[in-house]
């Protein structure tokens, strides 16, 4: 079956298979087997097509919206995501919607969730008055550690307006019973979405972008498990971090 959007997506630029192919760094006849064949480019290639055509890469190629399955080889294993654009919104809005003693979030910026999900502090506020705990850290824009990660992952000084804007997302909750927003620091090795018993882990890798990196789902089946480990590392950051004044 042939791939019709990547056609399309070509032809409104002019673009043969060689224009395309120059562009991605592969050969001419495997953009031909893409848009003839319908075959699924991997992934860094698939991303590479869909920025130059500046079309949306789940739509030129909906497979690679599928989590892959993973095997088991920790309990607390749920799923894992080959990166974090496979996850779609609704899992972080169930999260936090079915939390009812704790919500933890570790991040540098993740402006994605208020940009998905305007009602997001909304749902904190629902969350907070119901009796669970909010727990907020985003990275301190000033750190020389968010520096470091703009430069690691070729975002340049993007990052850290990002930290700007997410802590302005984040500031109408300030003072807010039950919610604390704190500012950090860190070496951020994970970004961590915690509810109850379930975390979402964004692992970070050298030179890619969050929303490039894998997931993991995990939900805590016992002691000293993977959950245990990253709400552990949670709580570290916390003690470090600097609140945040109204």
């Amino acid at each position: 079956m042939s791939n019709e959007r990547l056609r399309a997506a070509m032809a409104g630029r002019g673009w043969t298979y060689a224009d395309l192919a120059l562009r991605v760094e592969v050969d001419p006849k495997t953009v031909e087997r893409w848009v003839n064949l319908g075959r699924t480019p991997r992934r860094a290639a698939a991303l590479r097509a869909a920025e130059a055509l500046g079309d949306d890469v789940h739509a030129l190629w909906p497979a690679l919206r599928q989590p892959r399955a993973a095997r088991a080889v920790s309990p607390d294993l749920v799923t894992l995501y080959a990166q974090r654009s496979d996850v779609p919104v609704s899992v972080y809005v169930d999260l936090l919607a079915k939390a009812r003693q704790q919500i933890d979030v570790l991040v540098y910026a993740a402006v994605f969730l208020h940009e998905a999900y305007p009602r997001l502090n909304d749902l904190l506020r629902e969350r907070a008055a119901d009796g669970c705990a909010v727990r907020i850290a985003l990275g301190d824009a000033e750190s020389l550690q968010v520096k470091q990660r703009g430069r690691e992952e070729k975002f340049g000084h993007g990052i850290e307006p990002r930290c700007r804007l997410a802590l302005m997302h984040y500031r109408p909750l300030v003072g807010v019973p039950g919610i604390e927003l704190r500012t950090h620091g860190t070496t951020l090795y994970n970004s961590l979405y915690r509810t109850d018993g379930e975390v979402l882990v964004n692992a970070h890798v050298w030179g890619v972008n969050a929303y490039g990196a894998p997931v993991w789902h995990l939900r805590r089946s016992g002691e000293r498990g993977m959950f245990d480990t990253y709400t552990e590392s949670f709580a570290a950051v916390w003690e470090t971090a600097w609140p945040v004044e109204g």
